[in-house]
């Protein structure tokens, strides 16, 4: 537990919105209490699809809470952040979501300090390509515990506080290859039919709470990982496409819940 490392990054921070009216002879400005910020916690925010959600919620001047592996990169991802919405509020750690131990301390950490859940982006989660009588000894047991049990951990830490306040929306970053296996796909598809499953169980148990469940299945999208492939970023998506979907979902109304979306390149999958 030594490693994990905690970092709070607070700025201005309000529950108001403002207008400004404009005159030769005065500025008035007219508070209202009708913005109310959101707790809004993402896994894997540091880079790619996680970043991108992040960047769409805190454009809003909601709270985030945010982890990565990579310590200056989650902290290049809060200033940037703060840089570009200095409304928002942006909290970090530092873990490993493959380590059960360092997800509930994640988990938490966050319950210590927010009053309320009112978001949780499971997206964190690693690829490994092969196939299942050629893969390592231990792959399975790395893609398991990276795309599935993190997300399974952290939900459990987080949802006797929603399932209290009878609302919130979790989000599971699940993938097309949740839906049809495909050579070359492995444990890691393994994991994600898991976690596809795991997302349709959540949503049957939480429906009597208030508590929305939405399974994202997504094709191929243009981050890191497909730097030097070959690919090109005009073949496959965005990270901002994804970006957009989650957050248009979180905004339906409460007697509205998105079960699946499934999202892919516009010439298909590779």
């Amino acid at each position: 537990m030594t490693r994990i490392k905690t970092n709070y990054t607070n700025c201005f921070h309000t529950s108001y919105l403002f207008f400004v009216l404009r005159t030769s002879n005065f500025v008035l400005v007219i508070f209202t209490s009708n913005f109310v910020a959101m707790n809004i916690v993402i896994t894997g925010a540091s880079k790619g699809i996680g970043k991108a959600v992040a960047e769409k919620f805190a454009a809003d001047n909601n709270t985030l809470f945010i982890c990565a592996r990579n310590a200056a990169t989650l902290q290049n991802t809060a200033d940037e952040l703060l840089a570009k919405y200095p409304g928002c509020t942006v909290k970090t750690m530092v873990i490993d979501v493959s380590i059960k131990d360092e997800v509930i301390a994640f988990g938490n950490w966050v319950l210590e300090t927010a009053n309320s859940i009112d978001i949780l982006v499971n997206n964190a989660g690693s690829f490994l390509p092969g196939t299942i009588h050629t893969e390592a000894d231990g792959v399975i047991e790395n893609m398991i515990e990276t795309n599935l049990y993190s997300a399974y951990y952290l939900t459990r830490c987080l949802l006797p506080a929603m399932m209290s306040a009878k609302s919130g929306h979790i989000f599971n970053m699940c993938s097309i290859a949740s839906l049809q296996a495909y050579p070359s796909g492995g444990s890691y598809g393994i994991s994600k039919f898991a976690l596809a499953g795991f997302s349709k169980n959540l949503r049957e148990e939480l429906k009597q709470y208030n508590i929305k469940v939405t399974a994202l299945y997504s094709g191929a999208v243009y981050t890191d990982s497909w730097s030097g492939s070959g690919v090109t970023p005009e073949r496959i998506m965005e990270p901002g496409d994804i970006a957009e979907l989650i957050y248009a979902t979180s905004r339906l109304s409460p007697q509205a819940c998105v079960e699946e979306i499934i999202l892919r390149p516009q010439l298909g999958d590779l």
